[in-house]
């Protein structure tokens, strides 16, 4: 398992219309953790099942844009990717304070 943080960037959009893409990609992509998202940008967190890092980073490079058209997400791209594997993200989680708790799947504004 691989913890991945996925950025996208891009011409605004209503905050509301981005919060309804995202709610519709958490239906659509049952890993997803946590959304947060602004007008011109977006963060996804989520576990991706691959072999290796290099599949886990090939499937987050695709997921925004397999995923435009039947959650109507805006035209973005992408600005940023991080995957680490599990040990990686458990022992940041333990090196640094508790953040805000967000329920799974959960869509948030920065």
């Amino acid at each position: 398992m691989w913890h991945v943080t996925l950025t996208v960037m891009g011409d605004a959009v209503p905050a509301a219309q981005i919060r309804e893409a995202l709610e519709r990609l958490t239906g659509e992509q049952p890993f997803l953790l946590s959304a947060r998202y602004a007008e011109d940008r977006a963060e996804l967190r989520y576990w991706e099942e691959a072999r290796d890092l290099e599949d886990a980073a090939a499937l987050a490079l695709r997921l925004w844009g397999e995923h435009r058209r039947s959650a109507d997400l805006p035209a973005w791209r992408i600005a940023g990717l991080e995957v680490v594997d599990r040990a990686t993200f458990q022992r940041r989680a333990m090196d640094t304070p508790a953040p805000a708790l967000v329920p799974a799947g959960g869509v948030r504004p920065f």
